[in-house]
Parts: C-alpha cells; sequence; structure tokens
C-alpha cells in the first residue's frame, strides 16, 4: 500500500489505512487469530481483504506487529516465504490449535472481537 490516496469499491482507501490495519492486528491476542476479511471489515473496507495483505507487507522489519496472527478465512496460513512454516511454528508456539491439514482451527482460535469492532467504528 503506497501512502498516495487510491479508489477502491469508489471509496478513497486513506492514507492511514495501513496504521488501522496494524493497530487491528497488534490487538490480536496470544493464541488468536483474525481473516484478512475481518481485518478489512474493522478498517471499513470489508471487500478489500487483499489490501490487508499489502498492507502487512510494509509492516517495518523493527515493528512488533504480529502479522502472524492474520490467515485466510479456512484457517489457512498466508506466509509466502517458505511454506508457511515460519508462520506455523509462531503461531504454535502461542497455542494456536491446528488441523490434520494444518490450517488454524478457526472454531476455537478465531478471535472475534466485539469490543474492538464498536471502537474501531467510533474511529471512523
Amino acid at each position: 500500500v503506497s501512502t498516495e490516496c487510491k479508489f477502491i469499491a469508489g471509496r478513497p482507501l486513506m492514507k492511514n489505512f495501513k496504521q488501522k490495519v496494524w493497530e487491528i492486528v497488534g490487538r490480536i491476542p496470544r493464541g488468536k487469530v483474525m481473516s484478512y476479511g475481518q481485518i478489512a471489515a474493522l478498517a471499513g473496507y470489508p471487500r478489500n481483504a487483499r489490501m490487508v495483505g499489502y498492507a502487512l507487507h510494509a509492516i517495518p522489519d523493527s515493528g512488533r506487529i504480529p502479522w502472524q496472527r492474520v490467515v485466510r478465512k479456512d484457517g489457512s496460513l498466508a506466509d509466502f516465504s517458505d511454506d508457511g512454516s515460519r508462520q506455523y511454528q509462531l503461531l504454535k508456539a502461542e497455542g494456536v490449535v491446528f488441523t490434520l491439514e494444518r490450517k488454524v482451527d478457526m472454531e476455537q482460535c478465531r478471535w472475534e472481537a466485539w469490543e474492538l469492532e464498536a471502537e474501531m467504528i467510533f474511529m471512523s
């Protein structure tokens, strides 16, 4: 995501989209995950899950944003670096439960973030 204003689905993608995504991801508790779509909806762009991925790729190396807690809606891992093994190891160390297919058990580990959802509405 560049710092310039872009348009998505007829709405301007503001410069602070990355910061919104980073704040949401930064609040996901250890042992829990959210999907790209959940984060996009909380950030105000419910049909733009892919843009969340771009924002996560822009995290500074020194950042302490827990990118590994963002997975696809079916629980599959999204770390493209090495078949998801880094993301898998980080999540496993946090106590995230996996299925036999090596997907996150979304029923047990999805963070619904109801109170964060209400807070994000007021921040918009």
